[in-house]
């Protein structure tokens, strides 16, 4: 069953075109990783889905509701059933780690203080960190402010978990940690996952589908096993990581 739908959308700043005539349907409980280069619209897509942005032409669908339509006030109760974990995190300096984790619970529920602190300790559990509740976001390595901005992102225990980009900037230890993480989360929470990152390492683990986008459209739609297996060359250079002939010619042209 598809739990969202995004039907011809296209969406442009000025004269950029970042998405053109995109459709995508994604499954409930299902991982979906978004890749391509960077500019291509992976993070704007995301945007779309939990109404940021709005589309210029086409129609965004959540749980059989179109969305992109409603009114500021109806949209935020529905962003309530999505997670989100920010590239950087996005934690409030000012707060410890667990009130952090708290405050979607304070600012979008009426649960006693009492209650909110146990839902927080146990999403800092659920993310391996039950010891941190009392430290600064600054007391804590990278990968420790990502967990923790990943257990506030399940406070509300959404039904859609959103990544964009969550290894960036970690060591490969660390980043595989994330990727257990979106495994873990998945399975024990039922939720649905969309992951964009630029790791190929994090999305061959995670995902049960990927996605890449081209110049504003969707290039490759399929298993990771499939993707491996592709032969389209502008999928096989990002997958391998290569520079392109059009980038390699350039640096030719530069030196000479």
């Amino acid at each position: 069953m598809d739990l969202i739908e995004l039907r011809h959308i296209s969406k442009r700043f000025g004269h950029h075109v970042v998405l053109s005539d995109v459709s995508l349907n994604i499954e409930t409980g299902k991982c979906i990783v978004v890749i391509g280069a960077s500019g291509t619209g992976k993070s704007v897509l995301l945007k779309h889905i939990v109404g940021l942005l709005r589309p210029d032409v086409g129609e965004v669908w959540f749980d059989g509701q179109r969305i992109d339509n409603l009114p500021e006030r109806k949209l935020m109760i529905v962003r309530q059933r999505f997670g989100f974990l920010f590239q950087m995190g996005a934690l409030f300096d000012s707060l410890t780690v667990i009130d952090n984790v708290a405050f979607p619970l304070v600012e979008h529920t009426k649960k006693p203080p009492e209650e909110i602190a146990r839902i927080a300790q146990h999403k800092l559990a659920m993310v391996g960190l039950p010891e941190v509740g009392k430290k600064m976001p600054m007391e804590l390595s990278g990968g420790q402010r990502k967990r923790v901005a990943l257990a506030r992102a399940i406070a509300l225990d959404p039904d859609v978990i959103l990544y964009d980009e969550p290894t960036t900037g970690l060591d490969p230890i660390r980043s595989d940690v994330i990727n257990e993480l979106i495994i873990k989360l998945q399975r024990e929470l039922q939720v649905t996952s969309i992951v964009v990152t630029h790791d190929m390492n994090s999305a061959f683990k995670v995902a049960d589908r990927i996605v890449m986008l081209h110049e504003g459209g969707i290039v490759f739609d399929g298993t990771p096993e499939e993707l491996q297996h592709e032969e389209k060359p502008i999928v096989r250079q990002f997958v391998l990581g290569e520079a392109g002939a059009k980038e390699l010619a350039t640096l030719r042209e530069v030196s000479e």
